[in-house]
């Protein structure tokens, strides 16, 4: 494959992706308590945030997540 068919194929995976994404947790949101929602969200939108701002790489953007959040991490894998 082409390196522009290949980078191509590989934006309409993850757009599909995100599109699973999104139907997956739409469909657990109901199935979630109130606690479990809140961390979801905190983590979410700080996910969102840091990638409207545009100006860090993806990988500086995933370690700064990693710091701000490995405790709710660690506390969603052992409840």
């Amino acid at each position: 494959m082409r390196p522009r068919a290949l980078q191509k194929d590989l934006d309409r995976q993850i757009m599909q992706t995100h599109r699973r994404f999104v139907r997956a947790m739409d469909g657990r949101l109901d199935g979630l308590g109130t606690e479990t929602k809140e961390r979801y969200f905190a983590v979410l939108s700080a996910l969102v945030g840091k990638l409207e701002e545009g100006d860090k790489s993806l990988r500086d953007i995933l370690n700064e997540m990693m710091a701000d959040f490995a405790s709710v991490i660690l506390r969603e894998m052992q409840g």
